[in-house]
């Protein structure tokens, strides 16, 4: 263990555990690391993690899951306690927009200059509508 906590995983319940796998793994380039289910609760859930041991993302499915929040953007995610979205770091921000888009992905938001002062983002919406930032920062920073 770090000196530090840091960040694991973050976990993204799905209505469709397989789909979503495929989507992620293709968006993303994250493959399977573990599979597996929780027998107590009929929670199947799929770890995903970047190529070389990189970051992790856990993706969850429990039979008779409803829906939660679906915010239309981000500003509409803001209006509601709890996790909102999920940001990915891309190495070139409108190839990766256009990408997503061509594997089901609604536009959110298109590419432009984000708050962070030298960073690019945009918004899309997963297959089920999961609101996914994506961030492209300076190549020396």
């Amino acid at each position: 263990m770090a000196d530090r906590p840091r960040l694991d995983h973050v976990g993204l319940n799905v209505a469709d555990l397989a789909a979503a796998t495929a989507w992620y793994a293709a968006a993303f380039g994250y493959e399977v690391e573990l599979e597996g289910r929780v027998d107590a609760i009929a929670l199947d859930f799929v770890m995903l993690r970047e190529p070389g041991g990189g970051r992790r993302l856990e993706l969850l499915h429990r039979p008779g899951s409803r829906p939660g929040l679906r915010a239309a953007d981000p500003a509409e995610a803001a209006l509601s306690e709890g996790f909102g979205h999920v940001a990915f770091d891309v190495a070139s921000l409108d190839e990766a927009f256009d990408r997503l888009l061509g594997l089901g992905a609604r536009s959110v938001m298109t590419p432009r200059p984000s708050p962070e002062p030298g960073i690019r983002m945009a918004f899309v919406a997963d297959p089920e509508g999961n609101l996914v930032e994506l961030l492209e920062r300076p190549a020396d920073g």
